[in-house]
């Protein structure tokens, strides 16, 4: 069976959930946040993975619900790590919002707010037998998650 090319609704959830935070920060950014020392090579990575990501999840028809099954525990880990980051949303726009702030893990996971959304979205493939996804994940996490340790890193310093 070949890969289909269609809207996945399960998949436009998932970017949803993604999205509306994201947009919501953009008025609520960290007082010290400066994307002008961001590494150019890790910016090119994170939005190429942004791109094959965004393209993945909306147009697969393979990331669609279906019955319960052991595969579906991939679903079931996918939306566990997107519940807790929307949780580590909510803490940080409750909190003073500085970059140590929004470079904070989250029950031990480093940079949460990076990190936890990509291994949901790596899931959510596995989940949906999308194979031609998960490159897109890993370039995506490797520039978005070295984003954040950049930002984490000088928070601390």
């Amino acid at each position: 069976m070949t890969e289909q090319i269609g809207l996945s609704w399960l998949g436009a959830l998932f970017l949803l959930a993604l999205i509306v935070p994201n947009l919501l920060w953009t008025r609520r950014k960290p007082r010290d946040y400066d994307p002008s020392r961001e590494d150019r090579r890790l910016t090119l990575l994170e939005r190429t993975g942004q791109v094959w990501v965004t393209c993945g999840a909306l147009l697969s028809t393979g990331i669609r619900l279906g019955p319960w099954s052991g595969w579906s525990w991939w679903l079931a880990g996918a939306a566990a790590l997107m519940a807790l980051y929307e949780c580590w949303w909510v803490r940080y726009f409750q909190s003073p919002r500085t970059m140590a702030d929004f470079t904070a893990g989250l029950l031990g996971v480093p940079v949460a707010g990076a990190s936890l959304p990509v291994a949901a979205f790596f899931l959510l493939g596995i989940y949906g037998r999308v194979w031609w996804l998960l490159p897109g994940v890993l370039i995506l996490g490797i520039g978005h998650i070295g984003i954040h340790l950049g930002h984490r890193r000088e928070a601390l310093a």
